[in-house]
């Protein structure tokens, strides 16, 4: 039989006759290893000398096997064989071994995965052989041979020996020498018996597993041989570090602390982590966001600190208490005001409101407004008021009542005294007769009489930031929210007028009010980009402010928890069950406002004005941040 080579298929050294002609090649393993694969094979090795027999393969069930094996490896198999023919060109040699007709093809001990390839003398010898020695080989043997990454070669490299129980390494290319090591047939048919059941006892393995390994003593010797490079082995540990098993090691690493490439998003798996009770986790992901956070970085790095913040006191309120009485604090009052006055969203929403109250009233024959104020704030939203007023042409001079609630005993409160005077200064410079009153009473005790009504007054109710922090159903059974609404619809107003920040805050749970923060204030810290510069102590106050409002309404839960935001829908499903019907503002004032953000923002394109639903909406790059509407 012409094989390609000479010698009796047992021993001695093999040489190849590039002038005969051979037979063509047909593989032992067709059906198994696709076509494309193996020509990929034999044409990345067209100077390999000739091989020495191999062992019977064709079994059933080894085929069966093999091919599921191969199924499930191809893809890793045709990138670890272009890998192969990349190192071809840069001039590393790949080789084969020789083995006895009796012994194991069993690849390096460093790996099982060294080059094997199936030459013309592979088909010969499939013919040939029917040993005691194949009854022993197990199907795994063949395993070896489709699990070769190309970049493993490197360990066979020249002038390199392997020093593998009973097999030689050929270096047939340059140094046309055979070298191997030769040992008795009793100890190699134990090292085979040995591998056998190694093999046995691999079957549960997953793709990817080194398929055995020999503990003896000298090929534990070899492995530390191999892995511990020498001077004259740089070659081999580069082609090392490029090997799959480190390529494993790094992707390992990397997945155990992997780099913020999006905050946001891992702000929401921190938050999953601990709805699902894995502190651990949420830990480890709020160490990584701390490292990224600034708060006096870029508006993802500010919002991303205070995010962090606001999940530690979620995660733990002990160390890290969340904000309930800070947000009736006089700082918060004051940072909340600048905020009011520095962002068009929040401004103009006063202004929208003050329209709607101004246009409701228009035909009234008296000139006297009588506006219900439940959270005046600093008074900011009547200076507009009384201007507005004073240049409404009509034959009786303005008048404009107000009055303000407080929570403290007896109606005496220093800040509405400080900013009754301002409005008072204002108001005589202007000509507009004004009347401030501060009451505090209870909800169920409103009435016209109780709150001094006089029956000429255009009464206007304002609820500017207001409903949003007084508890629903959902907290409570007394229901202050719709109980509120409820009285103030018995005091048969004119003009309801409702701004609120456009948010699903209430009754939505943990996770959804986590991505609900993100969005809505990340959108207004961007907006602030805009408007206040980065370096400004007032961004730094406002933000701060803004932190206390989101740590809130992430980190507490029922009475604590004072922030509870609804979308506008929600608004005008309450509205209506109060018994108030929608007011929408005329086109004037809509155009008005328009007009006033463009002069204001200097056109910036970010702010938008839109009408919805009967409401105008102020939001910025699409997102609507805060919503104005009127009911009567």
């Amino acid at each position: 039989m012409s094989s390609g080579y000479s010698g009796d298929g047992a021993g001695g050294r093999s040489t190849m006759n590039n002038n005969n002609s051979q037979r063509p090649y047909s593989s032992p393993l067709s059906g198994i290893l696709p076509d494309p694969v193996t020509q990929m094979v034999h044409q990345g090795r067209p100077n390999l000398m000739g091989k020495r027999s191999l062992a019977e393969f064709q079994q059933q069930q080894q085929l069966q096997f093999l091919h599921l094996q191969q199924q499930k490896q191809q893809q890793q198999q045709m990138m670890l064989l272009q890998q192969q023919q990349q190192q071809q060109q840069q001039g590393i040699g790949f080789y084969l071994r020789n083995v006895k007709p009796r012994s194991y093809q069993q690849s390096s001990p460093m790996s099982p995965l060294s080059p094997v390839d199936f030459s013309v003398a592979a088909a010969a010898a499939i013919s040939s052989s029917n040993s005691n020695v194949s009854t022993m080989m197990n199907t795994r043997q063949a395993l070896p041979v489709l699990q070769q990454p190309a970049n493993m070669g490197g360990f066979l490299s020249p002038g390199i020996q392997n020093y593998s129980t009973g097999v030689s390494s050929l270096n047939p290319v340059q140094n046309r020498a055979t070298i191997g090591v030769q040992e008795s047939d009793k100890k190699m048919m134990n090292c085979l018996q040995e591998l056998e059941k190694q093999l046995l006892d691999d079957n549960d393995e997953e793709e990817g597993d080194t398929v055995s390994v020999i503990t003896n003593n000298e090929w534990s010797e070899t492995i530390q041989n191999l892995i511990s490079p020498s001077p004259n082995q740089n070659q081999i540990q580069k082609l090392a570090s490029l090997s799959p098993s480190s390529s494993t090691s790094s992707c390992a690493s990397s997945t155990e602390s992997p780099a913020i490439s999006c905050p946001k998003q891992s702000i929401i798996e921190a938050a999953t982590a601990i709805y699902d009770g894995k502190n651990d986790v949420a830990l480890e992901i709020l160490t990584r966001l701390s490292q990224v956070a600034n708060i006096r970085g870029s508006s993802d790095q500010r919002l991303t600190a205070y995010m962090v913040a606001a999940l530690r006191s979620r995660l733990n309120p002990v160390d890290y208490p969340p904000p309930v009485l800070e947000l009736q604090s006089r700082e918060h009052t004051e940072t909340t005001h600048n905020l009011y006055e520095v962002s068009p969203c929040f401004k103009l929403g006063f202004m929208a409101a003050n329209l709607a109250i101004l246009e409701a009233v228009a035909d009234h024959p008296f000139n006297k407004l009588h506006v219900i104020d439940f959270d005046i704030g600093q008074g900011g939203q009547y200076l507009h008021l009384l201007h507005a007023l004073a240049a409404k042409k009509s034959n009786n001079p303005a008048v404009l009542k107000i009055t303000a609630f407080t929570e403290q005993a007896g109606g005496v409160d220093e800040r509405l005294n400080s900013i009754h005077m301002e409005l008072n200064s204002v108001a005589n410079r202007l000509g507009v007769c004004l009347y401030f009153n501060v009451m505090s009473c209870k909800v169920a005790d409103l009435s016209r009489e109780n709150l001094g009504l006089d029956p000429d007054d255009a009464l206007a109710v304002n609820f500017a930031f207001k409903l949003y922090r007084l508890p629903d159903e959902s907290v409570t059974t007394e229901n202050l929210r719709d109980e509120l609404l409820r009285r103030v619809k018995a005091l048969s107003p004119k003009v309801v007028t409702v701004v609120e920040q456009d948010m699903n805050g209430n009754t939505a749970p943990f996770l959804a009010r986590v991505n609900e923060a993100c969005g809505h204030y990340g959108a207004i810290f961007d907006s602030l980009d805009a408007t206040v510069p980065r370096d400004s102590m007032d961004r730094v106050r406002i933000e701060e402010g803004l932190s206390r409002k989101m740590c809130n309404s992430v980190a507490c839960e029922g009475r604590d928890r004072v922030e509870r935001c609804e979308v506008f829908g929600k608004w005008r499903a309450r509205m209506s069950m109060a018994g108030f019907g929608p007011k929408p503002v005329s086109q004037i004032v809509a155009n008005s406002l328009r007009s006033k953000l463009n002069s204001g923002t200097r056109g910036n394109p970010g702010f938008t004005v839109n009408e919805q639903s009967g409401g105008i909406c102020f939001g910025w790059m699409g997102r609507t941040l805060t919503v104005a509407s009127a009911w009567r």
